[in-house]
């Protein structure tokens, strides 16, 4: 996707247009508004049936609330033009913002885990029916909202986030319908810190993945799906391609990987077929087989990477 130039170096310029999550914007917004929903609907029954599964669960929605905010400003951001100082934009703001519900998931999850464990230590007359009653509004809202987000999930890291949050929040809604059960049926008080152990042990491990994958974002680790080597191999197995040296790959924001490379080409060949039809040809390798279009590559003679290493010095 870049014009070749004289001097043999081919960049891509186009700014991207939009990130993975900016289609989802209307949806998140959906979420949004049946997370605060229901979030207000299980603090109510919580203090009414005295649930601590039905406070941790408005908690954990409290903080979805925040997250799935986060997700639209940072979508917001993402999408504003580039400048002469930030030539991507802002579209690592999505990836700000990810890392940013991670750590209040993780906070979240440790506070229900907590609450939890002192509620086995002075236990509460919690109500079931009225746990059952809340507790199947707020599974039907995640599952609407699971739908609404179930295709971006896999297109943006910050949908994702927002994803596994309302992902959670059903499961909760199903530990508390579980132990409201167990309350109405047998009595046993305890079920519902177990239930709330529950909730907070589904939240901490998805959200340690999650801060993993966006960590390795933060960090420019090359994207998961591409296996260096066979970029490599592929650069290599072009007609006339010598060598290939300084090769990168990595993820500005989610849907939007780049890739560099110093590639030694024969003078033969380079000027035979010219420096633009060797740049195309590079350019539908990675296109092709990687779905990398968003490439930089500088053609060089052989013998020229020495000479970088001596300017370096």
């Amino acid at each position: 996707m870049g014009a070749g130039h004289d001097h043999g170096h081919a960049h891509t310029h186009a700014p991207p247009t939009g990130t993975a999550a900016a289609a989802y914007r209307g949806r998140l917004r959906a979420a949004l508004g049946i997370t605060l929903t229901i979030m207000v609907v299980e603090i109510v029954g919580g203090l009414l049936a005295d649930s601590l599964a039905l406070i941790a669960d408005a908690a954990h929605m409290a903080t979805d609330a925040v997250g799935l905010c986060m997700a639209l400003l940072a979508i917001h951001f993402a999408n504003r033009p580039p400048t002469t100082n930030r030539t991507f934009g802002f579209a690592r703001a999505e990836i700000l913002a990810a890392l940013a519900n991670c750590l209040l998931l993780l906070c979240v999850g440790g506070y229900v885990l907590v609450e939890a464990v002192q509620r086995f230590v002075t236990p509460a007359d919690t109500r079931g029916g009225l746990m059952i009653v809340f507790g199947l509004v707020g599974l039907v809202g995640n599952s609407v909202s699971l739908v609404l987000l179930m295709r971006g999930q896999k297109e943006s890291l910050n949908v994702r986030g927002a994803f596994l949050e309302v992902a959670a929040d059903a499961l909760g809604s199903v530990a508390v319908l579980v132990s409201a059960t167990v309350i109405l049926t047998t009595g046993w008080q305890a079920a519902d810190p177990i239930a709330s152990l529950a909730i907070g042990l589904m939240i901490v491990p998805r959200t340690l993945k999650l801060l993993r994958e966006t960590l390795d974002v933060l960090l420019e680790a090359a994207p998961k799906n591409v296996d260096m080597a066979e970029v490599r191999a592929h650069i290599l197995a072009l007609d006339g391609v010598e060598d290939v040296h300084d090769l990168h790959a990595w993820t500005i924001t989610s849907g939007l990987p780049v890739v560099s490379a110093h590639v030694v080409v024969s003078s033969e060949v380079l000027n035979g077929i010219g420096h633009e039809k060797m740049l195309h040809e590079l350019q539908g390798c990675l296109g092709g087989h990687f779905d990398m279009e968003h490439c930089t590559f500088q053609l060089e003679p052989g013998g020229h990477a020495e000479h970088e290493a001596r300017l370096c010095h």
